[in-house]
């Protein structure tokens, strides 16, 4: 009788313990594996017990995750401001498990410090010094594009890995500081693509049109949403073959390429944008992501 009643004490407190969150059956994994500032990234978390839900917070921004039936792990996106300072950051993990019990999970993230260079451009001077009715329509798309920034769609409508948006190479990458006729002006906030006008420009991956149209620093502006505050921005367009409000899938043709707005020459730039941080695009272009 004594051995059969220990025996009941070990499985039941055996089972007690693999349900609590923070033991060695359970483990968050990140892609990439090295971390920096400017970076899109990929948790994975494989929980000890079924769960209903997982959800996250992350730099202070929520993280939505699904389940990817193939790897039996739950997935989220997420990014990293470039001026995140390097160290370790604290993921929370809050789920629902298989009965409704709620449970937590906190896992210590490191980011390490990115390498940016420093790039000098020259355009014309307009783009550089406003004029006052320029700058009336500068003020103007702002409040347009914040207005359009802040909104979030809570489902998710990407599936599975980004593609590039043409074929063509890469011609500057995301982080440098940029200097504009001597003045340093911004971060490069996206990836360069060689691509003369006229070049086919392609969707990449599935989403909703939200933005379609010119501004003055970023000329043809199409914005697509992918869902859960993820966004890519394709830049100095010469012209759409989208509309706002469309639907559209991965490798759709979206627009043609030019070099209009704040541009040196004809190219493409895209831009990816995670709730209001911008992340490196070629990054995202590497992610092996779930259908």
């Amino acid at each position: 009788m004594k051995i059969a009643a220990f025996l009941f004490l070990f499985l039941l407190l055996t089972s007690t313990v693999s349900a609590q969150p923070g033991n060695r059956d359970q483990t968050v994994t990140w892609e990439p594996a090295k971390l920096v500032n400017g970076s899109p990234c990929v948790f994975r978390f494989k929980p000890a017990r079924q769960l209903e839900s997982l959800g996250g917070k992350w730099l202070g921004k929520k993280v939505w995750f699904s389940f990817d039936g193939g790897s039996g792990a739950w997935v989220g996106f997420a990014g990293i401001d470039i001026d995140t300072k390097p160290g370790g950051h604290q993921l929370e993990l809050e789920a629902v498990a298989r009965g409704g019990e709620r449970l937590t999970f906190n896992q210590v993230v490191p980011i390490e410090k990115g390498f940016y260079p420093v790039t000098t451009l020259t355009v014309p001077r307009k783009y550089v010094e406003p004029a006052p009715e320029d700058l009336a329509r500068i003020q103007q798309e702002r409040k347009i594009k914040d207005e359009t920034f802040s909104r979030i769609t809570n489902e998710r409508l990407w599936s599975g890995g980004f593609t590039a948006p043409v074929g063509t190479p890469t011609t500057a990458g995301f982080g440098s500081q940029r200097t504009y006729n001597g003045q340093r002006q911004s971060i490069h906030q996206g990836l360069d693509f060689r691509a003369a006008t006229g070049t086919p420009v392609k969707a990449v991956n599935s989403g909703r049109v939200i933005l379609a149209r010119e501004f003055y620093f970023e000329g043809g502006l199409l914005v697509i949403d992918h869902g859960q505050g993820l966004l890519t921005l394709y830049l100095h367009l010469s012209a759409f073959r989208v509309k706002e409000g469309d639907t559209v899938g991965r490798g759709q043709l979206v627009a043609l390429s030019g070099g209009t707005g704040r541009a040196t020459g004809p190219h493409l730039h895209l831009a990816v944008r995670w709730q209001g941080v911008y992340v490196d695009p070629a990054t995202l272009l590497r992610l092996p992501l779930p259908q």
